[in-house]
């Protein structure tokens, strides 16, 4: 805080010394350009009887003349190698004539300030620019400046004294919530576990998808424990320079021993803690040395039990083993995608604050939402709040949120996009096949909504979103999720007698899920229940490159008719079903030429098939 204060009164006091000596050399500089008498005049005026004093300074002479009543003043100097009276005698002055009633002769005492104000003249120029050499020296290493402070950690320490984040505010994760609030009860009231010999993990590894909420979680722990609190990321280690990050971990962790107890939270730890001996060419790269060192300092011979570690990542498979072992991290807490219960309760915190209408129901609101994790529920609430306001709304309502949930999923709306009315009607025959196809399967998902509107990428959309969430899917589900995928394609060569480019997603998709059936899932009859070619993945890169072959020609041949015959008859199957309700496809078509989206109620008066339903994921089906 006083930082900047010090900084700026210093550069005061250097402009106001540059001042101080600006006036005294220009003192010095007037003084030397007035008219001054040499001392041939002053001694040949001592002769004449006209001088009546004289003041001697140093080597500078006050002549003081008469004038009647009034004294004149005039300047002169004298030779520093000899006194007054000296050079006065030399030049013709006689005794008498410098006798006190002629001419009084004063002699001024040495100024001890002028003597130090003469000094200060030459030593305050060098002071000056030690000054700013000083200042800018400062200034580099007070902004984290490579050269000065690169070794440092660049942790950042909260105190926990005024928490942002409890666990309050965390929702729809309450398995990993009571692991940790074991952590902080035993930060908080340690005897009760030393009683029982118990003693507290000396990590604790934060593992789930994006968006879960590992960050948060640890926010919340940090509000909840009131211990010191170190955060940073695990990118921040790691610099060009050969052992900088090994530095940090050093300078981070003597920290930590010195607020101990307290909690160190490392940010995406698979930046630093990948697998050693994955490097390219197998050589010791900075990073796997940064590793080391952390490895040392979490369970070595120099450990401070007080110090509980904890780190969040979404690849925990490429994190090294020496990392997880017990002793550095013993739990992994897992943050899995939320439920539906879980998505209430996420939902009810993110809408808190926000002016909701009466008409709002969070409860529907999660069930629309399968799949979405924490930050996809912010998102959603969020943009909710803003078309609401774009729409000079006073409360959030609940056709703001439904908007906002097909916005998150497919992307915004493109109105503005112009159309024949030949490619419209194409869209229009399309996204009805997917949702005829749908509504005739019992084990596909419920349309809950059809549209030719562009959004993002797509022509237009049919949304299906299932009853409940279901952790395992079965054959028949996938089975009726590629009837009804390749319900789009189906229904354009049924009514136009021709294809279009409009079915590329649909039938990428379809071929991998037939693909991964056949050779992951063992879901095939010809095949059996096996699991062909592996998969290899090259750690340093942390993404996998390609697919071992672990199976002969003869059965990549019997893969290929295998993916081609489940795929067309899922195909046939389609066609068969928009022949069977071909009334119903031209009837929901024509109804979306014209008034472009059909929502659940109005596609269920136009195709009133009974039809029980599983569930499964969202999927917008896209033109």
């Amino acid at each position: 805080m006083n930082a900047p204060r010090n900084r700026s009164t210093l550069i005061y006091i250097m402009f106001i010394a540059a001042i101080v000596i600006l006036l005294l050399y220009s003192f010095r500089g007037s003084a030397s350009q007035e008219e001054t008498l040499s001392i041939n005049q002053v001694a040949a005026d001592i002769q004449s009887g006209t001088i009546a004093r004289v003041i001697e300074d140093d080597d500078i002479l006050t002549v003081i003349y008469r004038d009647g009543a009034n004294e004149i003043e005039r300047t002169s100097h004298k030779e520093p190698t000899a006194t007054l009276v000296e050079q006065l005698l030399a030049l013709g002055v006689t005794p008498q004539q410098l006798t006190p009633d002629k001419v009084k002769i004063e002699i001024k005492p040495p100024n001890a300030w002028l003597n130090v104000i003469t000094a200060l003249g030459y030593i305050l120029p060098f002071l000056f620019l030690g000054g700013i050499f000083w200042f800018f020296f400062r200034q580099a290493q007070g902004s984290n400046n490579a050269a000065m402070s690169f070794g440092k950690s660049r942790a950042r320490m909260f105190t926990g004294d005024q928490p942002t984040v409890t666990f309050a505010d965390v929702a729809g994760i309450e398995e990993s919530k009571e692991e940790l609030q074991e952590v902080v009860e035993f930060l908080r009231e340690p005897e009760k576990f030393i009683s029982l010999g118990a003693r507290i993990p000396k990590g604790v590894l934060l593992v789930g998808p994006p968006g879960t909420g590992k960050t948060l979680l640890a926010k919340a722990v940090s509000g909840e424990a009131g211990v010191p609190f170190f955060s940073i990321s695990g990118s921040e280690f790691v610099e060009m320079f050969v052992g900088v990050g090994a530095s940090r971990v050093r300078d981070l962790f003597d920290q930590a021993k010195r607020h101990s107890p307290c909690i160190v939270f490392v940010d995406e730890i698979d930046a630093v803690g990948r697998q050693r001996g994955a490097g390219l060419g197998g050589s010791h790269d900075e990073r796997e040395q940064t590793l080391n060192q952390m490895l040392v300092e979490m369970d070595g011979f120099d450990t401070d039990t007080n110090v509980i570690i904890m780190a969040a990542t979404n690849r925990p498979d490429i994190l090294d083993p020496a990392l997880l072992r017990p002793g550095r991290f013993d739990r992994r807490v897992v943050l899995d995608r939320p439920d539906m219960r879980g998505r209430e309760a996420i939902l009810k915190v993110h809408v808190k604050g926000k002016p909701l209408a009466p008409s709002v129901d969070l409860a529907v609101l999660a069930r629309s939402t399968p799949g979405f994790v924490g930050a996809d529920l912010e998102n959603l609430v969020n943009e909710g709040a803003i078309l609401a306001a774009r729409r000079s709304k006073k409360a959030i309502e609940q056709e703001d949120l439904e908007e906002a949930i097909e916005r998150v999923i497919a992307g915004p709306e493109r109105k503005s996009r112009l159309i024949s009315q030949d490619e419209k009607r194409i869209v229009a025959y399309h996204e009805a096949g997917h949702a005829v196809v749908m509504n005739a399967l019992p084990e596909a998902d419920p349309v809950h909504k059809v549209s030719i509107t562009a959004r993002g990428m797509a022509g237009g959309y049919t949304l299906s979103l299932p009853e409940e969430d279901r952790t395992m899917m079965a054959r028949r589900k996938l089975l009726a999720d590629m009837v009804g995928l390749l319900g789009g394609r189906a229904a354009e060569e049924l009514v136009f007698n021709d294809i279009t480019s409009g079915a590329s997603s649909d039938l990428e998709r379809v071929t991998r899920m037939a693909r991964a059936m056949v050779t992951r899932l063992g879901m095939s009859d010809a095949l059996g229940p096996m699991v062909y070619g592996q998969k290899e993945e090259l750690i340093f890169l942390g993404r996998e490159i390609s697919e071992q072959r672990d199976y002969s020609e003869s059965v990549a041949q019997q893969i290929d008719q295998e993916v081609r015959r489940m795929v067309n008859e899922a195909y046939e199957k389609a066609k068969s079903l928009l022949t069977q309700y071909r009334d119903r496809l031209d009837a929901i078509a024509e109804r979306l030429l014209e008034v472009e989206t059909i929502t659940r109620d109005e596609f269920e008066q136009l195709f009133p098939t009974p039809n029980t339903k599983n569930g499964g994921t969202p999927v917008p089906q896209q033109q």
